[in-house]
């Protein structure tokens, strides 16, 4: 049987994941009040945003970034796409 989370992006009940996506308290808290299926719509957007800005992940500034921006998505008033993004 599948674990279940109340969602804290998509307002719902629904499936958790299976363990914390990555180590610390930011990993735990996202384990516990994030879905599978926000968590897969988090992947998503975390590309473009590697993609658009053209971030580079070995700059601690660009991780840094990144982890705001999570945060933001789940936690506060969402994470914006970037000036001019137009989805394909």
């Amino acid at each position: 049987m599948s674990r279940t989370v109340f969602c804290c992006k998509l307002h719902e009940e629904s499936e958790g994941l299976t363990k914390p996506p990555f180590p610390g308290p930011m990993g735990q808290r996202i384990f516990e009040k994030v879905s599978q299926r926000a968590w897969s719509m988090w992947l998503s957007h975390q590309t473009m945003l590697i993609n658009e800005y053209r971030l580079n992940l070995m700059d601690p500034k660009s991780r840094e970034f990144l982890k705001e921006e999570m945060e933001k998505y789940f936690f506060g008033e969402g994470s914006e796409t970037p000036t001019g993004y137009t989805p394909e």
